[in-house]
Protein backbone atom coordinates (compact mmCIF):
# COMPACT_ATOMS: atom_id res chain seq x y z
CA UNK A 1 0.00 0.00 0.00
CA UNK A 2 0.89 3.91 -0.48
CA UNK A 3 0.85 5.47 2.37
CA UNK A 4 0.02 9.06 2.75
CA UNK A 5 2.72 11.34 2.11
CA UNK A 6 2.19 15.32 1.64
CA UNK A 7 4.94 15.65 -0.64
CA UNK A 8 7.42 18.95 -0.23
CA UNK A 9 6.72 22.31 -2.57
CA UNK A 10 10.54 22.73 -2.88
CA UNK A 11 10.87 24.50 -6.41
CA UNK A 12 8.45 22.56 -8.58
CA UNK A 13 8.92 25.46 -11.33
CA UNK A 14 12.57 23.97 -11.44
CA UNK A 15 11.44 20.33 -12.22
CA UNK A 16 8.73 21.93 -14.93
CA UNK A 17 11.67 23.73 -16.37
CA UNK A 18 14.35 20.30 -16.27
CA UNK A 19 11.70 18.27 -17.46
CA UNK A 20 11.16 20.51 -20.23
CA UNK A 21 14.84 20.50 -20.87
CA UNK A 22 14.98 16.59 -21.18
CA UNK A 23 11.94 16.97 -23.92
CA UNK A 24 13.47 19.18 -25.93
CA UNK A 25 16.71 17.18 -25.57
CA UNK A 26 15.28 14.32 -26.82
CA UNK A 27 12.24 15.04 -29.05
CA UNK A 28 13.72 14.55 -32.02
CA UNK A 29 15.36 11.45 -31.04
CA UNK A 30 12.49 9.26 -30.20
CA UNK A 31 11.52 6.62 -32.94
CA UNK A 32 8.56 4.76 -34.04
CA UNK A 33 9.28 0.93 -32.79
CA UNK A 34 5.39 0.02 -33.81
CA UNK A 35 3.96 0.33 -37.65
CA UNK A 36 1.59 -2.15 -37.84
CA UNK A 37 -2.25 -2.12 -36.50
CA UNK A 38 -4.69 -4.50 -37.55
CA UNK A 39 -7.98 -2.97 -36.51
CA UNK A 40 -11.67 -3.85 -37.10
CA UNK A 41 -10.95 -7.72 -35.98
CA UNK A 42 -13.85 -8.82 -33.13
CA UNK A 43 -11.83 -11.80 -32.07
CA UNK A 44 -10.01 -11.87 -28.71
CA UNK A 45 -9.87 -13.60 -25.47
CA UNK A 46 -11.49 -13.55 -22.20
CA UNK A 47 -10.93 -13.78 -18.50
CA UNK A 48 -11.55 -17.15 -18.50
CA UNK A 49 -8.70 -18.16 -21.81
CA UNK A 50 -11.46 -18.97 -24.39
CA UNK A 51 -12.42 -17.34 -27.59
CA UNK A 52 -14.82 -15.25 -28.38
CA UNK A 53 -16.17 -11.73 -29.91
CA UNK A 54 -15.13 -8.69 -27.99
CA UNK A 55 -14.95 -4.80 -28.98
CA UNK A 56 -11.47 -4.86 -29.77
CA UNK A 57 -10.76 -2.56 -32.58
CA UNK A 58 -7.40 -1.53 -32.20
CA UNK A 59 -4.39 -4.40 -31.87
CA UNK A 60 -0.78 -4.50 -32.76
CA UNK A 61 0.03 -7.39 -34.54
CA UNK A 62 1.57 -10.19 -32.67
CA UNK A 63 -0.04 -9.44 -29.39
CA UNK A 64 -3.27 -11.01 -29.04
CA UNK A 65 -1.93 -13.96 -26.41
CA UNK A 66 -4.31 -15.49 -23.78
CA UNK A 67 -2.73 -13.86 -20.51
CA UNK A 68 -2.27 -17.40 -17.98
CA UNK A 69 -1.27 -15.31 -14.78
CA UNK A 70 -2.71 -12.51 -12.81
CA UNK A 71 -1.00 -9.12 -13.45
CA UNK A 72 -1.93 -6.59 -10.60
CA UNK A 73 -2.33 -2.72 -11.26
CA UNK A 74 -2.80 0.16 -9.05
CA UNK A 75 -5.45 2.31 -9.57
CA UNK A 76 -4.89 5.96 -9.88
CA UNK A 77 -7.16 9.42 -10.20
CA UNK A 78 -6.02 12.81 -9.48
CA UNK A 79 -8.35 15.43 -8.54
CA UNK A 80 -8.44 18.21 -6.16
CA UNK A 81 -9.55 19.74 -3.13
CA UNK A 82 -12.75 21.14 -4.54
CA UNK A 83 -16.28 20.05 -2.93
CA UNK A 84 -17.66 18.61 -7.10
CA UNK A 85 -13.93 16.19 -6.98
CA UNK A 86 -14.69 15.19 -3.62
CA UNK A 87 -17.69 13.25 -4.13
CA UNK A 88 -16.96 11.88 -7.17
CA UNK A 89 -13.91 10.62 -6.06
CA UNK A 90 -15.75 9.01 -2.84
CA UNK A 91 -18.24 7.41 -5.17
CA UNK A 92 -15.47 6.04 -7.20
CA UNK A 93 -13.59 4.92 -4.20
CA UNK A 94 -16.79 3.08 -2.68
CA UNK A 95 -17.08 1.17 -6.07
CA UNK A 96 -13.46 0.45 -6.12
CA UNK A 97 -13.94 -1.22 -3.33
CA UNK A 98 -16.94 -3.53 -3.88
CA UNK A 99 -15.13 -4.79 -7.03
CA UNK A 100 -11.97 -5.34 -6.12
CA UNK A 101 -11.54 -8.52 -4.69
CA UNK A 102 -14.60 -9.99 -7.06
CA UNK A 103 -13.55 -13.15 -9.35
CA UNK A 104 -12.21 -11.62 -12.63
CA UNK A 105 -10.81 -8.62 -11.19
CA UNK A 106 -6.94 -7.69 -11.14
CA UNK A 107 -7.27 -4.64 -8.88
CA UNK A 108 -4.24 -3.37 -6.68
CA UNK A 109 -4.07 -0.65 -4.36
CA UNK A 110 -5.55 2.81 -5.02
CA UNK A 111 -4.61 6.13 -4.70
CA UNK A 112 -5.97 9.48 -4.84
CA UNK A 113 -3.10 12.01 -6.47
CA UNK A 114 -4.67 15.34 -4.62
CA UNK A 115 -2.89 17.82 -6.89
CA UNK A 116 -4.16 21.17 -4.56
CA UNK A 117 -1.24 21.35 -2.37
CA UNK A 118 -2.20 20.27 0.69
CA UNK A 119 -3.90 17.84 2.83
CA UNK A 120 -8.12 17.53 2.84
CA UNK A 121 -10.71 15.84 5.05
CA UNK A 122 -10.52 13.32 2.77
CA UNK A 123 -7.27 12.01 3.63
CA UNK A 124 -8.65 9.37 6.50
CA UNK A 125 -10.83 7.77 3.77
CA UNK A 126 -9.25 7.73 0.84
CA UNK A 127 -5.54 6.52 0.36
CA UNK A 128 -3.91 9.85 -1.08
CA UNK A 129 -1.11 11.41 -1.98
CA UNK A 130 -0.70 15.13 -1.87
CA UNK A 131 1.60 16.43 -4.41
CA UNK A 132 1.97 20.19 -5.67
CA UNK A 133 -0.09 22.31 -8.69
CA UNK A 134 2.13 23.62 -11.15
CA UNK A 135 3.06 27.38 -10.47
CA UNK A 136 0.57 30.02 -10.53
CA UNK A 137 -0.66 31.11 -13.86
CA UNK A 138 1.18 28.07 -15.74
CA UNK A 139 -2.00 26.00 -16.30
CA UNK A 140 -4.17 29.00 -17.80
CA UNK A 141 -6.78 28.47 -15.93
CA UNK A 142 -6.93 24.99 -17.88
CA UNK A 143 -6.66 23.23 -14.49
CA UNK A 144 -6.48 19.59 -16.64
CA UNK A 145 -2.76 20.41 -17.20
CA UNK A 146 -2.13 19.83 -13.53
CA UNK A 147 -2.61 15.99 -14.30
CA UNK A 148 0.56 14.93 -15.96
CA UNK A 149 1.91 17.09 -13.45
CA UNK A 150 0.54 15.19 -10.93
CA UNK A 151 1.67 11.79 -12.08
CA UNK A 152 5.01 12.75 -13.05
CA UNK A 153 5.17 13.78 -9.20
CA UNK A 154 3.53 10.56 -7.83
CA UNK A 155 5.55 8.19 -9.62
CA UNK A 156 8.67 9.60 -8.39
CA UNK A 157 8.12 9.82 -4.97
CA UNK A 158 5.15 6.98 -4.42
CA UNK A 159 6.65 3.37 -4.03
CA UNK A 160 3.76 1.30 -5.84
CA UNK A 161 4.10 -1.93 -5.52
CA UNK A 162 2.12 -3.43 -8.94
CA UNK A 163 3.53 -3.50 -11.93
CA UNK A 164 0.64 -2.12 -14.31
CA UNK A 165 -1.37 1.23 -13.43
CA UNK A 166 -5.24 2.10 -14.27
CA UNK A 167 -5.22 5.96 -15.01
CA UNK A 168 -8.58 6.62 -13.79
CA UNK A 169 -10.66 10.14 -12.89
CA UNK A 170 -13.27 10.72 -10.30
CA UNK A 171 -16.00 10.34 -12.61
CA UNK A 172 -15.47 7.08 -12.98
CA UNK A 173 -17.46 3.84 -11.89
CA UNK A 174 -16.57 0.34 -11.83
CA UNK A 175 -19.69 -1.39 -12.74
CA UNK A 176 -18.16 -4.80 -13.30
CA UNK A 177 -14.40 -6.40 -11.79
CA UNK A 178 -11.94 -5.21 -13.84
CA UNK A 179 -9.29 -7.27 -15.81
CA UNK A 180 -5.90 -6.26 -17.01
CA UNK A 181 -6.44 -5.03 -20.20
CA UNK A 182 -2.85 -4.60 -21.30
CA UNK A 183 -1.00 -6.87 -23.15
CA UNK A 184 2.94 -6.60 -22.04
CA UNK A 185 4.30 -3.57 -23.88
CA UNK A 186 1.25 -2.59 -24.82
CA UNK A 187 -1.38 -0.48 -23.03
CA UNK A 188 -5.40 -0.65 -23.04
CA UNK A 189 -6.93 2.39 -23.82
CA UNK A 190 -10.75 3.48 -24.52
CA UNK A 191 -11.03 4.86 -28.13
CA UNK A 192 -12.83 8.08 -27.59
CA UNK A 193 -15.18 9.06 -31.09
CA UNK A 194 -14.03 12.82 -30.54
CA UNK A 195 -10.18 12.23 -30.60
CA UNK A 196 -9.14 12.47 -33.78
CA UNK A 197 -5.28 12.39 -35.06
CA UNK A 198 -5.93 12.06 -38.77
CA UNK A 199 -8.01 14.71 -39.11
CA UNK A 200 -6.10 17.46 -37.08
CA UNK A 201 -2.77 16.03 -38.61
CA UNK A 202 -1.72 19.50 -39.72
CA UNK A 203 -2.02 20.55 -35.62
CA UNK A 204 -0.50 16.99 -34.80
CA UNK A 205 2.51 17.45 -36.99
CA UNK A 206 3.86 20.33 -34.96
CA UNK A 207 4.24 18.04 -31.92
CA UNK A 208 4.87 14.86 -33.78
CA UNK A 209 7.21 15.59 -36.79
CA UNK A 210 6.51 13.51 -39.60
CA UNK A 211 9.87 11.78 -39.11
CA UNK A 212 8.61 10.16 -36.22
CA UNK A 213 5.96 7.92 -38.49
CA UNK A 214 2.46 8.42 -40.17
CA UNK A 215 0.17 10.26 -37.74
CA UNK A 216 -2.01 6.99 -37.46
CA UNK A 217 0.13 5.85 -34.86
CA UNK A 218 -1.28 8.36 -32.64
CA UNK A 219 -3.59 6.91 -31.27
CA UNK A 220 -7.33 8.28 -30.85
CA UNK A 221 -7.45 8.08 -26.77
CA UNK A 222 -7.02 9.97 -23.75
CA UNK A 223 -4.50 9.26 -20.43
CA UNK A 224 -7.37 7.45 -18.72
CA UNK A 225 -9.03 5.08 -18.73
CA UNK A 226 -5.23 3.65 -19.56
CA UNK A 227 -3.80 0.46 -18.04
CA UNK A 228 -0.25 0.74 -18.65
CA UNK A 229 2.81 -0.66 -17.26
CA UNK A 230 4.79 1.28 -14.94
CA UNK A 231 8.24 1.82 -16.34
CA UNK A 232 6.55 2.57 -19.71
CA UNK A 233 4.14 5.47 -17.94
CA UNK A 234 7.39 6.86 -15.98
CA UNK A 235 8.92 7.62 -19.29
CA UNK A 236 5.87 9.14 -20.98
CA UNK A 237 4.42 11.13 -18.43
CA UNK A 238 7.42 14.07 -18.44
CA UNK A 239 6.57 14.06 -22.24
CA UNK A 240 2.99 14.42 -21.68
CA UNK A 241 3.28 17.13 -19.61
CA UNK A 242 5.31 18.85 -21.81
CA UNK A 243 3.25 18.46 -25.13
CA UNK A 244 0.17 19.43 -22.61
CA UNK A 245 2.01 22.45 -21.77
CA UNK A 246 3.40 23.10 -24.98
CA UNK A 247 -0.03 22.57 -26.83
CA UNK A 248 -1.95 25.21 -24.25
CA UNK A 249 1.20 27.91 -25.46
CA UNK A 250 0.20 27.56 -28.83
CA UNK A 251 -3.13 29.33 -29.60
CA UNK A 252 -4.08 27.49 -32.83
CA UNK A 253 -3.33 24.31 -30.93
CA UNK A 254 -4.97 25.58 -27.76
CA UNK A 255 -8.78 26.64 -29.93
CA UNK A 256 -8.56 23.56 -31.77
CA UNK A 257 -8.59 21.28 -28.82
CA UNK A 258 -9.80 22.79 -26.43
CA UNK A 259 -10.65 20.96 -23.24
CA UNK A 260 -9.78 17.86 -24.80
CA UNK A 261 -5.89 18.88 -25.26
CA UNK A 262 -4.30 17.14 -22.37
CA UNK A 263 -5.91 13.81 -23.83
CA UNK A 264 -4.47 15.00 -27.46
CA UNK A 265 -1.26 15.40 -25.53
CA UNK A 266 -1.10 11.88 -23.69
CA UNK A 267 -2.31 10.49 -27.17
CA UNK A 268 1.27 12.28 -28.98
CA UNK A 269 3.79 11.77 -26.13
CA UNK A 270 3.05 7.69 -25.72
CA UNK A 271 3.45 7.76 -29.52
CA UNK A 272 6.79 9.92 -29.67
CA UNK A 273 7.79 7.34 -27.32
CA UNK A 274 6.72 4.24 -29.72
CA UNK A 275 4.29 3.30 -27.38
CA UNK A 276 0.90 2.14 -29.25
CA UNK A 277 -2.19 1.46 -26.85
CA UNK A 278 -4.84 -1.47 -27.63
CA UNK A 279 -8.35 -0.13 -28.52
CA UNK A 280 -10.95 -1.71 -26.07
CA UNK A 281 -14.41 -0.07 -26.54
CA UNK A 282 -15.95 -2.44 -23.79
CA UNK A 283 -13.35 -0.57 -21.00
CA UNK A 284 -16.10 2.35 -20.73
CA UNK A 285 -19.25 2.93 -21.32
CA UNK A 286 -20.90 6.87 -21.66
CA UNK A 287 -24.27 7.73 -20.53
CA UNK A 288 -26.84 8.90 -22.31
CA UNK A 289 -25.15 7.89 -25.75
CA UNK A 290 -24.04 4.45 -24.77
CA UNK A 291 -27.71 2.27 -24.45
CA UNK A 292 -26.38 -1.02 -22.93
CA UNK A 293 -24.09 -1.87 -19.61
CA UNK A 294 -23.45 -5.43 -21.13
CA UNK A 295 -20.04 -6.89 -20.52
CA UNK A 296 -18.37 -2.84 -19.95
CA UNK A 297 -16.09 -2.22 -17.15
CA UNK A 298 -17.07 1.51 -16.42
CA UNK A 299 -19.51 4.45 -16.33
CA UNK A 300 -17.87 7.11 -17.28
CA UNK A 301 -20.80 10.05 -16.44
CA UNK A 302 -19.20 13.24 -18.13
CA UNK A 303 -22.99 13.91 -20.16
CA UNK A 304 -25.75 15.36 -18.84
CA UNK A 305 -28.57 13.23 -18.68
CA UNK A 306 -31.69 15.00 -19.65
CA UNK A 307 -35.20 13.50 -20.21
CA UNK A 308 -38.86 14.06 -20.50
CA UNK A 309 -41.33 12.20 -18.49
CA UNK A 310 -41.86 9.71 -21.31
CA UNK A 311 -38.79 8.88 -21.51
CA UNK A 312 -37.16 10.46 -24.04
CA UNK A 313 -33.98 11.97 -24.60
CA UNK A 314 -33.94 15.74 -24.93
CA UNK A 315 -29.87 16.35 -24.68
CA UNK A 316 -29.34 20.00 -25.11
CA UNK A 317 -32.35 21.09 -23.31
CA UNK A 318 -33.00 20.92 -19.53
CA UNK A 319 -35.13 17.85 -19.44
CA UNK A 320 -38.23 16.85 -16.99
CA UNK A 321 -35.64 14.70 -15.40
CA UNK A 322 -32.25 14.73 -15.23
CA UNK A 323 -28.77 13.63 -13.51
CA UNK A 324 -25.62 15.87 -14.65
CA UNK A 325 -22.85 16.08 -12.35
CA UNK A 326 -22.48 19.64 -12.83
CA UNK A 327 -25.74 20.23 -11.13
CA UNK A 328 -23.48 19.83 -8.10
CA UNK A 329 -20.55 21.81 -8.22
CA UNK A 330 -20.69 23.22 -4.87
CA UNK A 331 -21.45 20.50 -2.32
CA UNK A 332 -22.59 16.32 -3.01
CA UNK A 333 -25.75 15.34 -4.85
CA UNK A 334 -28.88 14.17 -1.81
CA UNK A 335 -28.73 10.36 -1.27
CA UNK A 336 -32.05 8.95 -2.98
CA UNK A 337 -32.08 10.34 -6.23
CA UNK A 338 -35.57 10.12 -8.14
CA UNK A 339 -35.49 7.17 -10.55
CA UNK A 340 -35.22 7.94 -14.38
CA UNK A 341 -38.74 7.57 -15.35
CA UNK A 342 -39.74 4.54 -17.31
CA UNK A 343 -38.00 4.30 -20.94
CA UNK A 344 -35.00 5.68 -20.28
CA UNK A 345 -31.73 3.50 -21.29
CA UNK A 346 -30.31 0.78 -18.68
CA UNK A 347 -27.04 2.82 -18.72
CA UNK A 348 -28.59 5.74 -17.48
CA UNK A 349 -31.22 3.74 -15.22
CA UNK A 350 -27.96 1.82 -13.52
CA UNK A 351 -25.82 5.27 -13.63
CA UNK A 352 -28.15 6.56 -11.03
CA UNK A 353 -29.15 3.76 -9.20
CA UNK A 354 -25.06 3.21 -8.35
CA UNK A 355 -24.55 6.59 -7.11
CA UNK A 356 -27.39 6.18 -4.82
CA UNK A 357 -26.35 2.96 -3.37
CA UNK A 358 -22.90 4.89 -2.57
CA UNK A 359 -24.40 7.78 -1.20
CA UNK A 360 -26.79 5.56 1.04
CA UNK A 361 -23.57 3.89 2.48
CA UNK A 362 -20.81 6.17 2.52
CA UNK A 363 -20.85 7.82 6.18
CA UNK A 364 -21.68 11.61 6.35
CA UNK A 365 -22.25 12.22 3.20
CA UNK A 366 -22.81 15.85 3.22
CA UNK A 367 -19.67 16.57 4.41
CA UNK A 368 -18.16 18.92 1.92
Amino acid sequence: MIGRKNMGRASPLLLVLLALGFFFATYNFLTMIIHYRSVGKWVGDNSHGGLLSDPIIGMPKNVKKFKNSKSPFHVALTATDAPYSKWQCRIMYYWYKKNKDLPGSEMGGFTRILHSGNPDNLMDEIPTMVVDPLPAGLDRGYIVLNRPWAFVQWLEKATIEEEYILMAEPDHIFINPLPNLAHGGYPAGFPFFYIKPSQNEKIIRKFYPEENGPVTNVDPIGNSPVIIRKDLLEKIAPTWMNVSLRMKEDAETDKAFGWVLEMYAYAVASALHGVQHVLRKDFMLQPPWDLEIGKKFIIHYTYGCDYNLKGELTYGKIGEWRFDKRSYLRGPPPRNLPLPPPGVPESVVTLVKMVNEATANIPNWDTQ
